[in-house]
């Protein structure tokens, strides 16, 4: 399984260099889990820099995959987690989210660097 950090989903719908890095990934709806703070997080700076219909095209594209909701068990996993490495919110459910389900977790975000299931690409310039 394989979920993708909001980092990555833009950087994929923006055609950045890493775009290619996450492709596989993204384009892999069987294996997709996406946090629906994800789909927050990207609504909304889509919806600042390209606008509502380019907004609602990027989130139909990631409910593709199966959209995690935050429920109460990954609520108290995400606020565990997140003390255990120091992360802050949304970071920490995508992060437990991806632990959860045993997921890979793909991303460009730095505060992700190093950890145990994360496949890093540093963002390029």
């Amino acid at each position: 399984m394989n979920l993708v950090d909001s980092s990555a989903w833009l950087a994929y719908f923006a055609g950045e260099p890493n775009a290619r890095v996450f492709a596989a990934a993204i384009e892999d709806d069987e294996a997709l889990l996406v946090p629906s703070v994800c789909l927050h997080e990207v609504f909304k700076v889509v919806l600042r820099e390209r606008g509502e219909d380019a907004a609602f095209a990027a989130v139909a594209a990631m409910e593709r995959g199966e959209v995690i909701d935050l429920d109460s068990e990954l609520a108290m996993e995400a606020a565990a987690v997140g003390l255990e490495e120091n992360l802050a919110f949304a970071d920490s459910v995508i992060y437990a989210a991806a632990k959860l389900r045993d997921a890979t977790l793909w991303t460009q975000d730095v505060h992700f660097r190093g950890k145990s299931g994360v496949r890093f690409k540093a963002k390029t310039k």
